[in-house]
């Protein structure tokens, strides 16, 4: 009896750590998304105004720039169409060449919306 017990301790404190060991090693995401998706729902449901939204990717880029990490692709797209909303067209420029710099396949689009914005 004694050894079934010890056998079954030790199965348990094994699969544990196997488990724990799984946990630990979680890969790093790639982009930094925390509040970027909210937002963009926040925005097409309309209950926050822009200046909410731009404070909240904000604070969420900040984050980002802490822990050395990416925005999602699309975040600086979504900032800037956000300050365009605010008339703040010096940071429009900057977000759309940001979203350029980082993600090089977005060029013709924030090309296309910094030639809309311009007008």
């Amino acid at each position: 009896m004694n050894t079934h017990l010890r056998t079954g301790a030790l199965a348990v404190a094994l699969l544990s750590l196997a488990a724990l060991t799984g946990c630990a090693n979680q890969p790093k995401t790639l982009y930094h998304w925390a509040g970027y998706e909210e937002q963009v729902y926040e925005h097409f449901k309309n209950e926050k105004g822009p200046q909410e939204q731009i404070a909240a990717l904000e604070a969420s880029l900040q984050q980002a720039r802490a822990r050395d990490v990416t925005p999602a692709p699309g975040f600086h797209a979504h900032l800037g169409m956000l300050y365009a909303e605010v008339g703040k067209g010096d940071q429009v420029r900057q977000q759309f060449e940001t979203e350029k710099t980082l993600f090089p396949e977005s060029a013709p689009y924030m090309d296309f919306l910094m030639r809309n914005f311009e007008k």
